[in-house]
């Protein structure tokens, strides 16, 4: 076997591979997407390419994805394969997830060359000014397909080819989508010029398949759980008949998709704009066909006790005093009542999926005992269901979910999830029963057989579950489909789609094909001879050390990190630092509390929360509380009568002395905050008052924080106070000439303090 030769690999770590090689000395030539089958080696073109571009540019390397076990992972394989180049100003490698400290990852960033990172903590440190993307010169972004919308990739890719001094991104999926507009939306938003793909048929790489066997086993629909489905079909096409003499365009029960369901409310939010008369129960019925469209797959592809777990706690909303029009309706129709009675009557699971996933696994051990299974399913009740069956019959098995707790039921944190992935693959166990978290990017070295336990219409996700097998030597796919069910749809929805992806990838490439300008002598292969590539810069690039962040400062609550608010706000130029608040999402000056609701959340919040509450005790704790109401459609969002709202308004502006904003999206309500901002400063300086945003204060803060409240006196002037004077009591027994004496301390201020700390309490 022959390796890669480079300076900065080492030996006999990397095989060498000419499709591998290939791919990542054309990626030197600009932003590149690389869509590679699972299990061919895309982390080996991040080294390579990354070993060329640190070999002829220097600088540092900055590696995310998705979830802390990839990263973990990635940072694993650098660190076996990766020799790091002595260098005065930093070397070495390092690992940035929430778990790591904000002061830690400061440090580590100045010290270290390679970072390996989940994308969010990238993004907030860059709006909080932590550090600046200046110095990497190569950008990986493993499963680049998620770059769509306001996930952390889009913004971390614009910043860095604005910031960068010579920037390089290498985008990297197994899947990048078969909607030819999403793909042009990930190219765009990561802006990629070059596109390299491979397929499992190319000949440089068909020597490195393995053979995998796909079979789909037809499943047939026990007739207890048909009844069931059945009766909530009826009571399905009951709602779609309603809706249609409403005057609503409504599609057929059978073809009732996702996208079919979301036209519908497109219809119905339009009725609501017009103030149609039912349009409000409309969008109640909605609710409900989206409620029984899910419990109609639940039984068709999960299982009877799943399915009885969710009617029962729909069943539970509908009779609950806070449950919504749509539960209550539902709960209140005789035919429901029914089917709660049929399914009361389940003791036991008697959908034959998870006999059958069993009787797999048993049969795959007993002739394969070393083998190494994973069986996939969407929903952590199947997992759970699973799980209980393979221990039941003494198989050693365990679960693989995300971080969320649901329910009553605890996630698996993310030190939990490389624990397992370890386990399972040192074979400490030989089942792993996972969720779509373990359909991404996951290490596990010769898994022999893929059980889908059902089908995926998603042509990412079913590549991606695919892909978990076949990687090291030959390995099966078993799919389990439900007959006449949703089950098959998804299973040639999904082909299809496959299909499509390919034909369009491989377009997309073509069309970006062309030699490569980067020599391998250049990169540091085949050549000990270093070779200095001259420094170059972007056309119209401003560098970093000649901006000057100039705006406005803002503090933002860091639970706002998800919205596209801060991003803008960066953009503009705002000075932004995250805290946790306690009240409010953002803080301004001394005085400006904002809390910030989109029209959904204000109307959610005024039902199911205590909003009023909320933005009293907020309006308490400053001087200008601000609430700013973000999109349109305020008065049509759930079945709220308008009055009930004009109401709270009328109580937040008028009874509690708040200001309300209503803005369009997320850029007027940036636009909004820094003109705020700006104007405050202007006026009032850029003070930062320690009243409404600190949960902890040290004995010294906490002294700041009592003098500070006196009228017209800041934290600048509370600090010169104690500073001179020593104590809070020294303070509140000097006089007024005594104070004076104090920069900054007018007669005012000073009679102001005097007076007030001698005044009786009456």
């Amino acid at each position: 076997m022959n390796y890669i030769s480079h300076p900065l690999i080492r030996p006999e770590s990397i095989e060498e591979r000419q499709y591998q090689f290939s791919i990542a000395l054309r990626a030197q030539d600009g932003n590149t997407m690389v869509v590679l089958p699972t299990g061919l080696g895309k982390t080996a073109v991040a080294t390579i390419a990354a070993a060329a571009r640190i070999k002829s540019t220097g600088g540092r390397f900055l590696m995310m994805a998705p979830t802390k076990p990839l990263v973990d992972q990635h940072l694993k394989t650098f660190e076996r394969d990766f020799i790091d180049p002595e260098d005065e100003a930093f070397s070495g490698f390092a690992l940035f997830t929430g778990e790591t400290k904000t002061s830690e990852r400061q440090r580590l960033w100045r010290e270290k060359r390679f970072i390996f990172a989940t994308p969010q903590i990238i993004k907030n440190d860059i709006i909080a000014g932590r550090y600046s993307l200046k110095d990497v010169s190569l950008l990986v972004v493993d499963e680049c397909h998620r770059a769509v919308g306001n996930y952390a990739y889009v913004f971390i890719a614009q910043e860095y080819m604005k910031t960068a001094r010579h920037p390089l991104i290498l985008a990297m999926t197994a899947s990048p989508g078969s909607q030819e507009d999403k793909v042009a939306e990930v190219c765009s938003n990561l802006d990629i010029q070059i596109i390299e793909t491979r397929t499992e048929e190319d000949p440089d790489v068909r020597p490195y398949i393995h053979q995998r066997d796909l079979k789909y086993v037809d499943v047939p629909l026990p007739p207890g759980i048909k009844v069931v489905t059945d009766g909530l079909k009826t009571i399905l096409q009951n709602r779609l008949d309603t809706l249609t003499q409403m005057g609503f365009v409504v599609p057929k029960a059978d073809r009732l998709t996702m996208k079919a369901l979301n036209g519908l409310k497109g219809q119905i939010n339009a009725s609501m704009r017009t103030n149609t008369r039912d349009a409000y129960q409309a969008m109640s019925i909605h609710a409900e066909l989206m409620k029984i469209k899910h419990a109609i797959t639940l039984g068709e592809s999960q299982g009877s006790m799943v399915l009885k777990n969710y009617l029962f706690k729909l069943l539970s909303e509908g009779t609950s005093p806070s449950g919504t029009k749509a539960g209550k309706r539902l709960a209140a129709d005789p035919l429901f009542g029914e089917i709660i009675d049929e399914a009361s009557s389940w003791e036991n699971e008697i959908h034959p999926k998870p006999e059958i996933a069993a009787e797999i696994v048993e049969k795959q051990l007993e002739e394969f005992p070393d083998s190494r299974i994973i069986i996939f399913a969407n929903y952590r009740d199947s997992v759970n269901l699973l799980d209980e069956y393979l221990k039941g019959r003494g198989v050693d098995c365990k679960k693989f979910i995300g971080q969320a707790s649901r329910d009553s039921e605890k996630g698996l944190s993310q030190k939990k999830q490389i624990e397992t992935l370890t386990g399972f693959r040192n074979g400490e166990f030989r089942v792993l029963i996972a969720t779509s978290v373990g359909e991404e990017g996951l290490d596990v070295p010769s898994t022999d057989l893929v059980i889908f336990y059902e089908a995926v219409p998603s042509e990412i996700r079913s590549i991606q579950r695919k892909g978990r097998t076949g990687r090291h030597g030959s390995g099966s796919i078993i799919v389990l489909v439900t007959k006449g069910t949703s089950d098959e749809t998804f299973r040639y929805v999904s082909q299809n789609r496959e299909k499509t992806m390919k034909k369009g990838i491989a377009g997309l490439a073509s069309a970006t094909s062309g030699s490569s300008h980067a020599g391998a002598a250049d990169a540091g292969f085949g050549s000990p001879t270093e070779t200095d590539s001259p420094e170059t810069s972007r056309k119209g690039q401003i560098s970093i050390d000649s901006f000057i962040q100039a705006g406005p400062s803002i503090i933002a609550d860091d639970r706002e990190t998800s919205s596209k608010v801060l991003e803008l706000l960066h953009v503009k130029g705002a000075s932004i630092s995250l805290e946790r608040l306690e009240y409010g999402d953002y803080a301004i000056g001394d005085r400006i509390i904002v809390e910030r609701k989109t029209t959904r959340d204000f109307a959610d919040s005024l039902i199911e929360r205590d909003l009023l509450g909320q933005v009293k005790r907020m309006a308490d704790m400053c001087m200008k509380p601000v609430v700013i109401i973000e999109g349109e459609e305020l008065y049509s969002q759930r079945n709220i009568n308008p009055n009930a709202i004009r109401g709270a308004l009328a109580a937040m502006s008028i009874g509690m002395g708040i200001s309300i904003i209503q803005t369009k999206d997320a850029e007027d309500t940036a636009e909004m905050l820094y003109v705020l901002a700006g104007r405050e400063e202007s006026e009032y300086g850029s003070r930062k008052s320690p009243h409404f945003h600190k949960t902890y204060r040290s004995e010294r803060e906490s002294l700041e924080y009592v003098i500070s409240s006196f009228p017209s006196i800041g934290p600048k002037n509370a600090r010169d106070l104690l500073d001179h004077f020593g104590s809070i009591q020294a303070i509140m027994n000097a006089e007024i000439e005594q104070l004076k004496a104090v920069p900054g301390i007018g007669d005012k201020i000073a009679k102001s303090v005097f007076e007030l700390s001698r005044k009786k309490y009456q």
